[in-house]
């Protein structure tokens, strides 16, 4: 099975600040780097590092940074879905403080002017079995389209609902697992408890919901069998700003590997462990070999 990640790549600029300003306050950072992010890219190569083959269908700007994130993730994935647009390449500033804890601020007129099925030969590639991962940079109605088309494909499909645009609601009845965390739970149904989001989630049309809690781990519920919390390692953050593009990604490379999605889990769970231990976003993903041995430490645990 292969992953198809329908989404968005861009530049990230990083800074490492000891704490996140106040609202008009300029603050000094203590360092910055360049790296290659976006959602879309984070949670392509975190899929292509359990082994699975992946696809990336994303825009990038006719420059430069275009043809940098083009030479770069060549390396872990098929880019035969990256496409230039007349834009200049997405780029995000994202701030970290000394807890790990970060803001994020993106251009994205690359992701907002892509429609896969309208550039590129998405729908074609999509056989019956793959699974197929969105996020929330392309437009609501292109990335519904997308969803659709998957699922009348035979897919599987993933939709990771962030970022969360205000007063737009994504239509779950094409999702197969919806991921989000705590905050996006809520806004997306009022309820305050995971369990009970994710029970709203599906009601609401998804066939089965994961509410990730940051360090506490995450709920995944699927309909018709009760709730299973996973809990995350201990470990020290020194930036979340990839970690949740980590657990998606892992997720949907080990579905691809025909694992069931409890196994699929919790191994994306430790994955992020991993991640938010270390700077940037696509530079904190696990390597392949770190993932091959969370995967087969998860066969031996197996009963």
């Amino acid at each position: 099975m292969r992953v198809h990640a329908v989404g968005n790549v861009c530049i990230d600029t990083t800074f490492r600040l000891d704490r996140l300003p106040e609202a008009g306050e300029t603050v000094n950072a203590s360092g910055h780097a360049d790296g290659i992010g976006g959602k879309g890219a984070n949670q392509a190569v975190a899929a292509a590092r359990t082994g699975s083959a992946v696809t990336l269908w994303a825009a990038v700007g006719e420059d430069a940074d275009g043809a940098r994130i083009r030479q770069t993730l060549s390396a872990d994935l098929d880019l035969s879905g990256l496409v230039a647009l007349a834009f200049p390449t997405d780029r995000s500033a994202i701030a970290v403080d000394a807890c790990g804890e970060n803001l994020i601020i993106s251009g994205v007129s690359c992701a907002r002017g892509f429609d896969p099925l309208r550039y590129t030969d998405l729908l074609q590639a999509i056989a019956p079995g793959d699974i197929v991962v969105m996020q929330g940079n392309l437009t609501v109605e292109v990335t519904s389209a997308c969803l659709q088309a998957a699922k009348a494909r035979g897919a599987s499909t993933v939709l990771n609902a962030s970022p969360l645009a205000r007063d737009v609601a994504f239509d779950l009845n094409c999702v197969d697992f919806v991921v989000v965390n705590e905050g996006e739970a809520l806004a997306m149904t009022g309820c305050a408890v995971p369990q009970e989001a994710a029970g709203a989630l599906i009601a609401h049309g998804a066939g089965a919901a994961i509410v990730t809690l940051g360090a506490r781990g995450c709920v995944l519920l699927e309909k018709g069998i009760p709730a299973v919390f996973i809990a995350a390692p201990g470990v020290f953050p020194v930036d979340t700003s990839g970690a949740g593009d980590v657990l998606c990604g892992v997720f949907a490379g080990c579905l691809a590997q025909a694992m069931a999605p409890g196994a699929a889990l919790r191994i994306a769970v430790e994955a992020a462990a991993i991640a938010v231990t270390r700077p940037g976003t696509l530079a904190s993903c696990p390597t392949a070999a770190e993932l091959s041995i969370l995967m087969k430490k998860s066969e031996t645990e197996q009963p």
